[in-house]
């Protein structure tokens, strides 16, 4: 799945770390939250992969936006919060 700069994504909310050790790059409190993708940032290892010392399937890295109010509680309109999620976090919204 490429995405393109103003797609509307969602971060899954997915806890696959409950089930077994694993290392998640993906902010808890964005999970389940929606979001703006801002710019792909290119391919790289998936390093919850390399964490463990297996093979990092190629993956998307994107810089996604959020309304900082939505995420946090606090804010004022137009304040923002920018993350670098990796594309099998994001699902079209």
């Amino acid at each position: 799945m490429t995405l393109e700069p103003g797609a509307k994504v969602r971060v899954r909310d997915a806890w696959p770390e409950r089930h077994a050790p694993m290392h998640i790059r993906t902010p808890h409190y964005l999970r389940g939250r929606q979001g703006v993708v801002a710019r792909h940032l290119g391919t790289f290892a998936n390093p919850e992969a390399i964490a463990f010392g297996r093979v990092g399937e190629p993956r998307d890295l994107y810089h996604v936006v959020f309304d900082q109010p939505s995420v946090w509680g606090e804010g004022a309109a137009g304040d923002t919060l920018m993350v670098e999620l990796f594309e099998h976090w994001l699902e079209e919204a």
